[in-house]
């Protein structure tokens, strides 16, 4: 019973003979218990049995050879009959059960007749109890009971693979909310910008992909790929009308959207980049399918400035962190304990602390973690140093 059914299914699905026979007759567990629980009882009867005749024989029919013959029984059993075996069959499952299976499955078809009468009786009793009878349905785990086993079980994996398919569990639990470039962070060109001012930008631009709007941000009228942009501007000056031209229709994202659900929209759509919206159509920030890649196997880089992960290690052991820097991302890379249930960032959950803009030089403790502000500019807190966790 204490067999890893996966890896018995595993050993079984390559044409191991035991794991064949085993797997077999656990299909049948209550049959199974029977006759493992039939033998028991006849040895232990029959031990019983037999040392009281003994001890009769040797000490005379009296109340202190029953005493001392209940005594050495009980010892026996318990220890030889019932902790020893059962520990060795614990800790060795595989190299018991697999041999066991060739006594087990003659035993089953001898005992049968007996083990079911006795089962009758016990789905009788069962019955009138109103309790459900065994069933034999296959083992089966939710993604929650799976994330567990991997992180509890998945020592046979490197540490890199391991953390990659306990990301992928996560990312139904996330959702793009938690991933996404916040909305003061998007590099996006205004459409009504004269053609020096549309080519400065483009030219000073980080990214590949760009949004492009009319006079505010909200207001945005599609998506341009520089390539083609390059390709387009060595015959004649970029303007609003090449832009025009060249621009695919924005794909705008709810806000509340699963992640793992929107890793299979980009798929289905061959996108790659969303505008995240919410509930009343007002841009909040913008998704990559970089995003989510980085979310699964890690950021590919940790030094860029425009990364929403950005921070550094100090000698002195603290950490320089940007407001814009992820709560989870902190808390997963660097063992932080931050509240998730709000805010996304650093310089969101000091605002909601302070209520209000703080000043540098400004100290606070946020659930035990102390932080201070270095840097507080246009409304937002811009960097911050952070205190190694004194819970760790």
């Amino acid at each position: 019973m204490a067999l890893n059914r996966y890896r018995m299914r595993h050993l079984a699905g390559k044409g191991h003979a035991g794991a064949l026979r085993t797997e077999k007759l656990l299909k049948r567990t209550d049959k199974l218990l029977g006759v493992i629980l039939l033998g028991n009882n006849l040895a232990n009867a029959a031990a019983a049995a037999l040392i009281t005749v003994i001890a009769i024989r040797l000490i005379g029919e009296n109340e202190i050879a029953l005493t001392l013959a209940t005594l050495f029984v009980t010892a026996a059993i318990l220890i030889f009959s019932e902790i020893t075996p059962k520990l060795i069959g614990a800790n060795y499952p595989e190299k018991i059960a697999y041999p066991a299976s060739f006594l087990l499955k003659p035993l089953l078809k001898v005992a049968h007749p007996i083990v079911s009468v006795a089962n009758i009786f016990v789905s009788a009793i069962l019955w009138i109890l109103r309790l459900n009878p065994i069933n034999h349905k296959k083992d089966e785990l939710n993604s929650d009971e799976l994330r567990t086993f991997m992180i509890e079980n998945g020592h046979f994996l490197p540490q890199k693979h391991r953390n990659i398919l306990v990301n992928l569990f996560d990312l139904n639990s996330i959702t793009v909310e938690d991933v996404m470039k916040p909305r003061n962070s998007i590099e996006a060109i205004d459409l009504n910008s004269t053609p020096e001012a549309l080519r400065k930008a483009i030219t000073a631009s980080n990214h590949t992909r760009l949004p492009l709007y009319e006079d505010q941000l909200d207001n945005v009228q599609g998506v341009i790929h520089l390539r083609e942009l390059f390709s387009m501007s060595e015959t004649g000056l970029v303007d609003k009308n090449m832009l025009e031209k060249i621009m695919w229709e924005p794909y705008f994202v709810p806000i509340d959207t699963p992640l793992l659900t929107q890793l299979q929209n980009f798929q289905d759509r061959g996108s790659s980049m969303g505008l995240i919206v919410d509930e009343y159509g007002e841009l909040m920030g913008l998704l990559t399918m970089e995003d989510i890649i980085e979310e699964i196997i890690g950021e590919f880089t940790k030094d860029s400035p425009f990364s929403s992960t950005y921070f550094k290690m100090q000698s002195d052991g603290t950490i320089i962190a940007n407001g814009g820097c992820s709560l989870r991302d902190l808390n997963k890379q660097l063992g932080f304990d931050f509240p998730l249930g709000g805010p996304k960032t650093i310089n969101g959950l000091i605002l909601k602390h302070f209520q209000d803009i703080p000043d540098p030089g400004t100290s606070l403790k946020i659930d035990n973690i102390p932080v201070e502000i270095l840097q507080s500019q246009n409304k937002v807190v811009k960097a911050v140093r952070l205190f190694p966790n004194p819970k760790k």
